[in-house]
């Protein structure tokens, strides 16, 4: 039994400052989000996805929120759910456009996970990353062609009309004043929600159910009987351990020659999927459920994570058989 000072030491680093951190990172995102609006800059950010947006039949909303996460997701998903809660783009959207994210989030991410990759697995590095950018260019894709299928019309697209006069004149200081407004009402339901909801999460993680659940998922996996055996290790210590732990046991067994890049990044693509949803439970929801409703955020962390795990299998797969 733990005492209390045991109980008190780590809550700064694992529970006080990783709070603050999400909800200062929600707070600019809700900011930028109602300022760029304020700005009526939402169809000028959708330019640059405007031809996949026409083709997919989707709002200018949609392409200025796919523009923005190649900056911040946190200001693209608030970007959405303002549009939401306002009523201008329907439940049907909202879902697309969590999806059509994906590319965006991929390259946000892109110089974190190659250059921690390449000095580990050097030239697997870049099947590995070249096979996860055909994954989220995929869902992309498909996001898209559902779009044209499930959206009865076109909507608004990035050749909006001309803003009214009121937009036109409105200054930086009342766009700033009008974001800030709105920050303050939404704040409060902000704070009500992901604060309770993080410290849950974190007691579930300081008593071992997360990695009980990653430990479970990584003793079932019996379907991983058609990679080698040598590189369980692998999959094993991305789903108990960190992405980074599955790299150096990779990059060991590629120096002794025990494994060549095909089975590395087979390896690494099948601890990816597993480790997907324990990890998107553990740190995407809590700050979704800051943006959206619990259960909205549920949805859209549930789909999301499904529509992913589900391309990489489809492109992964593809490699695999390829490379027979």
């Amino acid at each position: 039994m733990e005492s209390f000072q045991q109980f008190i030491a780590p809550l700064w680093v694992q529970l006080v400052w990783p709070l603050v951190r999400i909800m200062l990172l929600v707070s600019v995102g809700i900011v930028a989000a109602n300022f760029i609006e304020a700005l009526n800059w939402t169809h000028r950010l959708a330019l640059l996805a405007r031809p996949l947006i026409r083709l997919g039949r989707l709002s200018a909303i949609t392409g200025a929120s796919f523009s923005m996460a190649f900056f911040s997701g946190v200001s693209a998903n608030t970007m959405l759910a303002e549009a939401y809660d306002q009523g201008r783009i329907a439940k049907k959207e909202l879902v697309l456009a969590n999806l059509f994210n994906s590319l965006p989030r991929f390259f946000l991410h892109l110089p974190t996970v190659f250059f921690l990759t390449a000095p580990f697995i050097k030239g697997a590095a870049v099947l590995y990353v070249g096979i996860t950018f055909g994954a989220a260019a995929l869902q992309t894709m498909l996001v898209v062609v559902a779009g044209r299928l499930l959206m009865a019309r076109p909507m608004t697209v990035a050749a909006a009309p001309e803003p009214s006069a009121e937009r036109k004149k409105i200054s930086w200081r009342q766009a700033f004043d009008r974001s800030w407004l709105r920050f303050r009402k939404r704040i409060p339901k902000v704070l009500g929600f992901i604060v309770p909801i993080y410290i849950i999460f974190y007691l579930l993680s300081r008593y071992g159910i997360f990695k009980r659940l990653e430990e479970l998922i990584a003793a079932k996996a019996w379907f991983l009987a058609w990679l080698d055996p040598k590189s369980l290790s692998i999959v094993i210590l991305h789903v108990t351990a960190e992405f980074s732990a599955g790299l150096a046991a990779a990059g060991v067994m590629l120096a002794d020659n025990s494994l060549g890049y095909r089975e590395v990044v087979l390896a690494l693509l099948a601890g990816n999927v597993l480790a997907s949803p324990v990890r998107a439970l553990r740190h995407q929801f809590p700050y979704y459920v800051g943006i959206f409703t619990p259960r909205l955020a549920a949805e859209l962390v549930g789909l999301s994570q499904a529509f992913r795990i589900g391309c990489i299998v489809l492109v992964g797969g593809g490699y695999y058989f390829y490379t027979l």
